[in-house]
């Protein structure tokens, strides 16, 4: 199995040695994506909505980047700081995955890099 990195301007670069996505077996699989601006190198400040669209739209310039969208999501992972946001998240999240939704998990995490509150990843058919 041959595998290939993917990497866009549009998203924020990795923060250590990783790639911002892999493609392998007809799937993209994403890295996790904090809600960092890729033009400016920091996170939004304000609510969660704010954070959690600035992660979907990361995760969709990754998806674009390799050819494919979120519509074509398998499987999604939310990692959240606070689980009393999993609401607020999920109204968020329904703006970017259409139905049939991805399967999903989404739970509270003890930290996530760089002090986020959220941080997302994605498996996505090409």
């Amino acid at each position: 199995m041959s595998k290939k990195a993917i990497h866009t301007d549009n998203a924020p670069a990795a923060v250590g040695p990783y790639s911002q996505a892999v493609v392998a077996g007809g799937l993209l699989f994403t890295s996790g994506q904090l809600p960092i601006d890729p033009a400016t190198g920091k996170m939004p400040e304000g609510s969660i909505e704010v954070r959690a669209h600035a992660s979907f739209k990361n995760l969709a310039a990754i998806a674009k980047e390799a050819g494919t969208s979120l519509a074509k999501a398998v499987k999604t992972t939310v990692y959240l700081a606070n689980i009393a946001d999993f609401q607020a998240v999920n109204a968020v999240y329904a703006e970017y995955f259409p139905e049939p939704f991805p399967a999903r998990s989404a739970f509270q995490v003890a930290a996530l890099p760089l002090g986020a509150d959220i941080e997302v990843e994605a498996i996505i058919a090409l």
